[in-house]
């Protein structure tokens, strides 16, 4: 596609988002800090799951230096719910590189930049294009479905499009505004092409609408998994236990359970599970079921209470099993299922019998 054409296109798409983006508060800041946070929040999370915490989480580390003064529970629990908790601990260890070898600022290089712990191709890009208006290319997955259906080239032709098309004025709003069209006109299933700037640009729609199709972002396989988690409460208190410091959720408190096979029953598994503790329980009272995901998991998570008598005693293995009052658990980084179960029981001991 020659020059004029990519002139084109920029000066097409610029004028677009000027009439029609959506008032973020991360586009309201040139705080590179701010951006920086928005970005990592904003991977693979939808904006209006990002929003409550964004805002929360700038209240309580409003600089590089109170993120890395924070204990990673305060870190973590602030981003309870927001999902890919890894995210999170990346923050922190990128911070304390910040403060050790860059005086607390974020560099506007590219190379120094990618040394930082979670920051890849596509943050620093939106970093350095949004916060410093150097001219990177920013493509995540909205990006990369508008400019393969745009170009309908490869993903190495699409990458070196992507790079020549970003303008030496603006590059910032130019990589927003292309993440902005992919993320309310030209979406994975049904674009809406009656309303994007760029239709007669487009290669994809003018060849066909199955192209369209073919451009959309893979669809993920996901399992069916089974997820039983016990509430066991005695004296008004819960208990929980803490998930290991790596892996899946690491860090994160949750209610026994776990993910379990076909062949074996939720209640046999949680009996498992919780002999450890010297729990065996007569009965489990079902009180209903949640729903949930994780990374390529569809997750029914049965939930079952436990009522245990004061005077039973029990031997908590290890540190990492702790009893909570209903106020102390929503002062800790939580799973988001766990949420979900206590949210649940709190509406079943509400409605009427």
């Amino acid at each position: 596609m020659s020059a004029k054409n990519f002139s084109r296109i920029r000066r097409k798409l610029l004028r677009w988002y000027d009439q029609n983006k959506r008032d973020l508060p991360w586009r309201r800041s040139g705080d590179p800090y701010a951006i920086w946070i928005s970005e990592t929040m904003l991977q693979q999370t939808q904006v209006k799951t990002v929003l409550p915490y964004y805002e929360n989480f700038l209240r309580a580390f409003p600089t590089v230096r109170t993120l890395d003064r924070a204990p990673i529970d305060k870190v973590l629990r602030l981003w309870s719910g927001l999902g890919y908790y890894r995210r999170a601990e990346n923050l922190k260890k990128a911070a304390r590189q910040l403060i050790r070898n860059h005086g607390g600022k974020l560099p506007q290089e590219y190379a120094v930049l990618r040394e930082l712990a979670g920051i890849g191709d596509y943050t620093a890009g939106a970093i350095l294009s949004i916060a410093f208006q150097q001219r990177y290319p920013a493509v995540d997955g909205n990006v990369r479905r508008v400019l393969g259906r745009v170009f309908a080239v490869n993903e190495r032709k699409l990458l070196s499009s992507a790079m020549a098309l970003v303008p030496r004025s603006r590059p910032g709003d130019f990589n927003q505004a292309l993440m902005e069209l992919g993320a309310t006109v030209c979406g994975p299933k049904e674009p809406r092409c009656e309303r994007c700037p760029l239709a007669s640009e487009c290669v994809a729609r003018a060849q066909s609408s199955q192209n369209i199709k073919r451009a959309a972002r893979k669809q993920i396989n996901f399992t069916n998994v089974t997820w039983p988690l016990a509430i066991v409460r005695q004296r008004g208190k819960i208990l929980l236990r803490r998930r290991a410091d790596d892996g899946l959720m690491a860090r994160l408190w949750e209610l026994p359970g776990g993910e379990t096979t076909a062949r074996r029953s939720a209640i046999a598994y949680l009996r498992t599970e919780l002999k450890q503790l010297g729990v065996s329980p007569k009965t489990l009272r079902s009180i209903g079921a949640i729903r949930h995901s994780i990374t390529h998991r569809r997750i029914r998570a049965p939930i079952y209470l436990i009522e245990y008598p004061a005077a039973a005693k029990f031997r908590l293995a290890d540190k990492q099993w702790r009893w909570f009052t209903a106020q102390a658990i929503h002062r800790q980084a939580i799973s988001s299922m766990t949420a979900k179960a206590l949210k649940l029981l709190n509406s079943h001991e509400k409605s009427p019998l």
